[in-house]
């Protein structure tokens, strides 16, 4: 059987931590969707490493890593990661393995990305500028470069003509930066990509499970980017959430068993688009400071706020979330009031519902008051070590979203978490 483990709000929830402290218990760890823009924090011998595309299980011995056809891959983003897992003694070449059908990103998919966004002006959603969106784009245009198209005998004429076709596009948007330097890298790092296992991922995977393997299937971003779910048009390029799992690995719904979300104890946004929690005040300031929030991918820094729980209860039902994984608990410690947001008000009306254009209305969140546990949350090793009034915090988010929250992070570390 398959379980999911995805993000709940919008990215950077900590899922990076999470998978790592579950690898262990799977023998394969697979990304179904995202490209680069994703950046899973783990800390590996002490040090921090951020993930944009491997797996995260690529740490633990024996773990299989399946990059799959979801995804879509930038082959320089992808030796960079490489280069930085072989310094810690993993050898990539025996336990990464990327699906044939996965789409590749080139480097006039970055100027296009860049191009696009600076013409949006005012109207930016944020983008990484990584490729990903025009990417996308041309895998539903079914103009896509795969991972196994560089493997065969006309993948330069494949090029070229996607290229020519970006460069129409390019010249439409007045782009004349020139980026011959990013095509040097990029057929660099193709010749690396060649080297690694290129698999048909769903023959691959399904086998594996046939021969009783567990898979955790590892999302990026947050179910509040979905392309069709998440805050339009302020959202990703690909289904975020747990039914991208079947698309972007090739499998059968019914081959998932748990489905694992991941929240933040509060809310962060990085870019643009709606936030209804956004605290823009000393206390948004100090969850900023205190959480280290900046861009694991970007560095810049994130939007916070409290938590929303008609988001929350809205993706975890979206997801068919079974469990409930909180992190960064320990960032509250030292708030001596919380607040948690169960309703919205829009025109003077109240709701707890996601509304349809939430770009486009005013949302006066509607908040009930918590005490804070004004402790030092990080050195808690068990549940009955949890203060009485994280406890209430907690017991009130659980009934409130519908699903149990059966572990909490409090610190960084892999060990820094409590099963409740």
């Amino acid at each position: 059987m398959v379980d999911v483990l995805l993000g709940l709000q919008w990215g950077d929830e900590g899922k990076g931590k999470i998978v790592d402290f579950f690898a262990p218990n799977y023998d394969v760890i697979a990304r179904f969707q995202g490209g680069p823009n994703a950046g899973h924090t783990l800390y590996v011998e002490g040090k921090k490493v951020v993930l944009h595309q491997i797996p995260s299980g690529i740490f633990h011995k024996g773990c299989i890593n399946l990059i799959g056809n979801g995804v879509v891959l930038d082959p320089v983003t992808l030796k960079r990661e490489c280069d930085v897992v072989a310094s810690f003694g993993v050898d990539v070449k025996l336990n990464l393995f990327i699906a044939e059908k996965t789409n590749v990103i080139i480097p006039s998919h970055r100027a296009l990305d860049k191009a696009s966004e600076m013409q949006k002006g005012d109207s930016k959603i944020g983008s990484t500028l990584k490729g990903i969106g025009p990417a996308y784009m041309d895998k539903t245009g079914r103009n896509a470069i795969r991972v196994g198209d560089l493997l065969s005998a006309d993948f330069d004429k494949q090029y070229k003509d996607l290229r020519a076709k970006h460069q129409t596009l390019l010249n439409n948007f007045n782009f004349t930066e020139d980026i011959s330097a990013w095509e040097t890298e990029f057929f660099e790092a193709v010749e690396f990509l060649k080297t690694l296992n290129i698999v048909n991922g769903e023959y691959f995977i399904n086998k594996k499970l046939d021969e009783g393997k567990k898979v955790l299937a590892e999302g990026a971003q947050g179910s509040m980017l979905d392309i069709d779910f998440g805050t339009f048009p302020f959202v990703t390029s690909s289904n975020t959430i747990s039914a991208g799992v079947c698309t972007g690995l090739g499998i059968s719904p019914k081959k998932i068993n748990e489905v694992i979300g991941v929240t933040k104890a509060y809310c962060t946004r990085v870019g643009g688009g709606p936030f209804p929690t956004e605290l823009h005040d000393a206390t948004g300031e100090e969850l900023r400071k205190i959480g280290s929030e900046f861009g694991a991918t970007t560095g810049r820094p994130r939007r916070c706020g409290w938590i929303d729980l008609v988001a929350l209860k809205y993706t975890c039902m979206i997801n068919g979330i079974t469990q409930v994984v909180m992190t960064k608990a320990d960032v509250l410690d030292s708030f001596a009031n919380l607040n948690v947001c169960t309703a919205y008000s829009i025109n003077g009306k109240i709701t707890d519902e996601v509304p349809f254009a939430i770009s486009k209305v005013e949302i006066n969140p509607q908040y009930k008051a918590f005490k804070g546990w004004n402790c030092d949350r990080t050195v808690l090793k068990q549940a009955a070590e949890v203060p009485v009034d994280m406890s209430q915090y907690i017991e009130f988010i659980n009934e409130f979203i519908g699903a149990p929250i059966k572990y909490v992070s409090n610190g960084p570390g892999r060990e820094q978490i409590i099963s409740l």
